[in-house]
């Protein structure tokens, strides 16, 4: 079958992939013969081989203009949060469609990963009854369309750690139950076959810690114990998936006894963080001071890597307007983001993706 009628299907694709990143699920729906082809992992391959695969950030981001008709009473309270989209190198902001079962905003403190061309949201709050919730959803940017993953086991968790390895697996560790108890189990879940496989526990109980996959580990960072609450610790351990074992705890990971959120992968085999107005890199054992942070970044909310990049979102002040800021983190540099009126609010979570 052609694909497209009078064209070889070799020329054919070379159009398909030229389609815009918003626009490939419009093009999904054209006919089954596109739909076949661009779900194919060669689709995404060819676009990234031909230089065309893109960026995006997806964010939990506060509701500043809300469209909702449901419980409009309670605009004055706690915000609601939505997903947000940004393509960092055009500074094109847009929204994904509401997940299923929250029309009216997104679970409250839910995780974000980046899986393939998939975003895969997991757990969080019941933004008005605030119960917990271990749902999954899957957003499919290839096909523009939600479905729902399997349940998390094991009880209902909050403020853990969870991150990717960005190819199938997703990693969740420590948290608290509903009995705010600090946990130590662990998880992993493969998006593809869509299961939940039980991890060893780690050494000690960690409550918001931060997930980080780096160099073939799954880390989890800081936090702190049930009889230590909101005291943070310096330490971390990586669970290796290669001999499906965890590393013994490393003492002294973090710099400082601080929360441990700003921490993130840089693609380039280091860690970068945000601390003291500025951002700083793990090379080897030990943190250094790359660049200080523009003045309007005063209150950081959201870091994330990708392709020697680094995206900083924050307020100059507590409760100020978001603004984004991209690192080159090859000179160091800092370029300003564009970001419209509306997509100026607190930032929860979030993740980086290429499509």
């Amino acid at each position: 079958m052609e694909l497209i009628p009078g064209l070889p299907n070799n020329v054919a694709l070379e159009c398909l992939i030229r389609i815009p990143f918003d626009q490939i699920s419009v093009g999904s729906a054209v006919c089954k013969g596109w739909k076949a082809e661009i779900q194919l992992p060669e689709f995404r391959r060819s676009r990234k081989q031909a230089g065309l695969a893109r960026s995006v950030i997806v964010v939990a981001q506060a509701w500043i203009y809300p469209t909702r008709t449901a419980h409009l009473a309670m605009l004055s309270g706690p915000p609601f949060y939505r997903l947000a989209i940004c393509e960092p190198e055009t500074g094109y902001w847009s929204e994904l469609p509401p997940v299923p079962r929250f029309p009216d905003g997104i679970p409250m403190f839910c995780h974000l990963v980046g899986v393939g061309s998939e975003v895969v949201v997991i757990g969080g709050c019941d933004p008005f009854s605030w119960q917990v919730s271990n749902s999954v959803f899957i957003y499919n940017f290839l096909s523009g369309t939600w479905r729902c993953g399997t349940d998390m086991p094991g009880g209902r968790r909050l403020f853990s750690g969870c991150d990717s390895d960005s190819v199938q697996m997703v990693y969740v560790a420590g948290g608290h139950d509903e009995d705010k108890n600090a946990l130590k189990s662990a998880l992993a879940y493969d998006v593809v076959k869509d299961v939940w496989i039980q991890l060893p526990d780690m050494a000690k109980s960690r409550e918001e810690c931060k997930g980080v996959f780096h160099n073939g580990k799954f880390h989890v960072i800081g936090g702190y114990p049930t009889e230590s609450q909101g005291s943070f610790q310096r330490d971390a351990q990586a669970f290796d998936v290669a001999t499906w074992q965890w590393d013994p705890v490393q003492e002294d990971f973090l710099e400082t006894a601080t929360c441990p959120t700003t921490c993130v992968e840089g693609g380039d085999s280091r860690l970068y963080a945000c601390h003291n107005n500025n951002v700083t890199v793990r090379d080897g054992a030990t943190w250094q001071v790359l660049a200080g942070l523009p003045a309007e970044l005063c209150k950081v909310a959201f870091v994330t890597a990708w392709q020697g990049k680094l995206l900083v979102i924050g307020s100059g002040k507590y409760g100020g307007p978001h603004t984004a800021y991209v690192m080159d983190l090859k000179n160091y540099t800092w370029t300003k983001l564009d970001v419209p009126d509306e997509y100026t609010g607190h930032v929860q979570s979030g993740c980086s993706l290429e499509i």
